[in-house]
């Protein structure tokens, strides 16, 4: 909401939605009756994005006209299969999804299909670069193993990921990563997350906005 209205947006309304009776008929038909430009919803992952795209069925909100906004678990690869097409529209913010075009994901993803025999997640993403972390900071260290030795090692790395380019921050160890910026749309007959913009070089805009 801080970052939201520096840059010159006006909230006309926001409520907390007790998430573990995953109803939000009701919220949403709040958010309609102030007939704002556009809705961000925040939730957990699992039944809740089924949920929510149900009742914006039931409430009429279409997001292909209005604005629905979210983060990645909104409109992950198992929520759009429950959602179906009422998904189509949704933009969503994320560090990783299976369609994003790289060559280094595409092959990424056909080696995870052939192992576990479907597609990653940013889970499975998280793990892979995590190792291949580890490894790059035992070859810096010259296979030193002790905590304050990796952690030395770690910091200021950089390599290509899945996900895009990525490095940790020197000063705050947290990863430096580029966020991109999707809709739903169908793309032959397929419910996919599309890339239409990106947002390089993000750190943790808690800790940025300290610094300021």
């Amino acid at each position: 909401m801080k970052g939201f209205k520096e840059s010159g947006g006006e909230i006309v309304g926001s409520v907390r939605m007790a998430v573990q009776n995953p109803d939000f008929s009701a919220y949403v038909q709040r958010a309609k009756d102030l007939n704002p430009q556009g809705i961000f919803i925040m939730i957990p992952g699992g039944a809740q994005p089924t949920a929510f795209g149900k009742a914006l069925g039931e409430r009429g909100v279409d997001p292909k006209k209005m604005w629905v906004l979210g983060q990645f678990e909104v409109t992950d690869e198992h929520a759009l299969s429950s959602i179906g097409d009422l998904a189509v529209g949704i933009v969503t913010a994320s560090h990783y999804d299976f369609n994003h075009r790289s060559p280094r994901n595409e092959e990424f993803v056909k080696a995870y299909d052939a192992e576990f025999g479907r597609n990653p997640d940013c889970f499975s993403v998280g793990g892979y670069d995590g190792m291949h972390l580890i490894d790059l900071a035992l070859r810096k260290s010259d296979g030193k193993t002790d905590g304050e030795a990796l952690v030395s090692a770690a910091k200021g790395l950089s390599f290509e990921s899945p996900r895009g380019p990525i490095s940790i921050d020197p000063e705050t160890r947290d990863i430096v990563q580029t966020v991109y910026i999707r809709r739903v749309e169908k793309v032959d007959g397929r419910l996919l997350n599309v890339e239409f913009a990106e947002i390089p070089e993000v750190k943790d805009p808690f800790k940025a906005a300290m610094q300021k």
